[in-house]
């Protein structure tokens, strides 16, 4: 049934929310009228956040909040009370201002798969996280809740309507850049929508953000629902999109099919490079034997592995002929079998002693049981500098697949040895080399060395695939969440295989790869490929800093405090340009906390990080529990919002 039409006399203005411009004392922010056929009256005030006023008499109702600084100037258009909010998604960019508004006579709506994101926002934020934890990554949370609850009086389903003062307005779940995102819609008299579309799509067919658009570990659920997302509103053909951030789009209908096909290019390219799910097992090596050891096999003459259905166990052994061994790996076993097999090799490979476990790379997957391995069989726990401090104290860090996810009933692990990059391990006649080989995780470790005259790469869960399989590029997983940022990743682990020239690759999970210059090259022409799609999305030109979820960062982003007392953190800023890049970011705290400074603010030289400590005091009447610490960020001059946070555990 269609809609009936609005009246004309319907006024729809615009004003981008936290007046950075009129706080700053600027003189030229002013409304501006935009041409849109149906409503005569729309206007637009800018800044980095976009918030949407309906005018109906001197009552309004908006779409989205910001900071709230707009509502102050609201009078200037003949608007006395603001009745409603309705929030596009839970981002704190859109809804950071949003407090108490129940005492101002305003009322708030939002998606309802996203309410208790509003109302309950510490819940999303663990301490110690899990792999199953509610909007995570493998325990790395992709949701940016409010650092202050937000109640909402009302919640729209996925497709739904609202009416207020005459004026029907649709709901339409546009999930994607956030789990429940939604869009409002309205018709102007003549049939035509205008679409009030949060971070759906902003101008010129790019993406608001990729880190927030990340849900899983790289199987593309995100981009599918955004992009089944803006092929919904592409139905309605809408003459304006009015986004949350950037310009408002006019030509939607055609800014909305290049972008469909942008998504589906992006899926194509983030979804693993090998089977999956399908036909993994019978990729995963052709080319070791099995011995005497059940379900131990022979790679080369020295070097071993586990093989068996559906299974997927992190081990290879390098087994010397005085009987010592180093252990590559060592994770997802049952204890039980895990020992029981150590025994079979003893008496049947000629094993005599683990010397030590050397880990490939920070997820705890792979280490699980390497401190089994040192304290029954003796083995020292080996790994790369650039990992250590990730696996010594993963609380410091917000990354996918850290140790404590595991819930194994230890949560750090300390290391024995600590390698640097290109450092040479003479043993046992062998000379292995760890090089700091990131992919799949910025904390990564190749390891290799001639074995049985074949150059050997140990590549962790950098690459997999068949070799003899053409369509396959290898690449495993790319999470924002791993701090997988390409330069710092694959385009890295890339030149150093082809710079390697190896013969054999031994992936994680018992991956073995023969002859694998073709697919070394295929892995290679993926990963430049992959970032042209980034940069093809990305609304900044530097991809990075729409990728990456910790170009500003605390260390530690867990941290915990006493009532009455202080902690220290360090906030941690990088520049990925070409150019000196300044910042200012301030540091909101919840009620009971407080930071010194509130400001951080410097000017870093092109591609380098810095890092401001700051102090975080608790009140002596602070509350106990965990508390959002949220930066304020402003780049070059351009509010950018509370993009990030840390985690403070108020504890007696």
């Amino acid at each position: 049934m269609p809609l009936p039409s609005l009246p004309i006399t319907t006024r729809i203005l615009s004003f981008f929310c936290l007046g950075l411009a009129l706080a700053s004392g600027a003189e030229d922010a002013h409304w501006r009228h935009l041409e849109a056929p149906g409503f005569p009256d729309l206007f637009e005030w800018s800044d980095w956040c976009n918030v949407y006023a309906i005018r109906d008499g001197d009552a309004a109702l908006l779409i989205n909040f910001g900071d709230g600084s707009g509502i102050e100037h609201l009078t200037d258009i003949g608007v006395k009370q603001v009745e409603w909010v309705l929030f596009t998604d839970h981002h704190r960019e859109e809804c950071q201002g949003a407090v108490n508004l129940s005492e101002k006579g305003i009322k708030t709506a939002a998606p309802e798969a996203e309410r208790s994101l509003f109302e309950r926002p510490a819940t999303y934020r663990q301490m110690k996280p899990r792999l199953g934890d509610g909007f995570t990554v493998h325990g790395a949370s992709y949701v940016r809740p409010p650092i202050r609850p937000i109640p909402i009086d009302r919640v729209f389903s996925r497709m739904d309507t609202f009416s207020w003062r005459g004026h029907e307005v649709l709901c339409v779940d546009t999930r994607g850049n956030s789990p429940g995102g939604m869009s409002y819609l309205l018709r102007s008299p003549y049939g035509s929508w205008i679409a009030f579309t949060g971070d759906l799509m902003r101008d010129g067919a790019r993406m608001n953000t990729y880190f927030d658009t990340e849900w899983d570990y790289s199987f593309a659920a995100g981009i599918y629902a955004l992009g089944n997302s803006a092929s919904q509103i592409a139905g309605y053909r809408p003459k304006l999109l009015l986004p949350s951030h950037g310009a408002v789009v006019s030509d939607a209908a055609k800014q909305l099919a290049v972008y469909e096909q942008k998504l589906r290019g992006l899926a194509a390219a983030v979804v693993r490079g090998y089977d999956i799910f399908r036909f993994a097992e019978a990729g995963q090596d052709r080319v070791s034997t099995p011995t005497a050891v059940p379900f131990v096999w022979q790679i080369t003459p020295h070097l071993y592995k586990f093989r068996g259905p559906n299974f997927f166990a992190n081990f290879v052994m390098l087994l010397a002929d005085s009987g010592h061994a180093l252990v590559i790996d060592c994770g997802l076993f049952d204890e039980k079998f895990l020992d029981n097999s150590i025994e079979r090799m003893r008496t049947e490979l000629g094993l005599k002693h683990i010397d030590a476990v050397l880990i490939t790379h920070m997820h705890g997957d792979h280490f699980l049981e390497a401190p089994h391995l040192r304290e029954r069989w003796g083995a020292q726990i080996w790994a790369l500098d650039r990992m250590a401090p990730q696996i010594e104290h993963p609380e410091r860090f917000d990354l996918a697949a850290a140790i404590p996810a595991y819930g194994k009933g230890f949560d750090a692990i300390r290391l024995d040895r600590i390698l640097e990059s290109g450092e040479v391990i003479e043993w046992e006649g062998y000379k292995l080399t760890a090089d700091w080989m990131p992919g799949q995780t910025e904390f990564a470790m190749g390891l290799n060395g001639v074995i049985d005259g074949k150059k050997v790469v140990f590549t962790g869960d950098n690459i997999f695939a068949d070799p003899s399989a053409p369509q396959e590029t290898g690449h495993e997983a790319i999470v924002a969440r791993n701090s997988g940022i390409l330069e710092d990743g694959y385009i890295e682990g890339a030149e150093l295989l082809t710079r390697l020239e190896p013969d054999l690759l031994v992936g994680g999970h018992s991956y073995v790869m023969d002859h694998p210059a073709a697919l070394i090259q295929r892995y290679r022409d993926w990963a430049y490929g992959i970032r042209e799609i980034f940069r093809g999305l990305s609304p900044d030109e530097e991809y990075r800093y729409w990728f990456d979820p910790f170009w500003v960062r605390a260390d530690p982003y867990r941290s915990i405090v006493h009532p009455g007392a202080t902690t220290q953190i360090q906030l941690e800023v990088r520049n990925f340009r070409s150019r000196p890049q300044k910042h200012s970011i301030t540091i909101h705290t919840p009620p009971g906390l407080s930071a010194e400074p509130s400001v951080v603010e410097g000017t870093l030289a092109l591609g380098t990080r810095g890092a401001f400590p700051v102090t975080i005091k608790a009140a002596p009447d602070a509350r106990a529990g965990t508390a959002i610490v949220a930066f304020d960020i402003t780049m070059d001059g351009e509010r950018r919002g509370e993009l990030f946070d840390a985690i403070v555990s108020v504890e007696p």
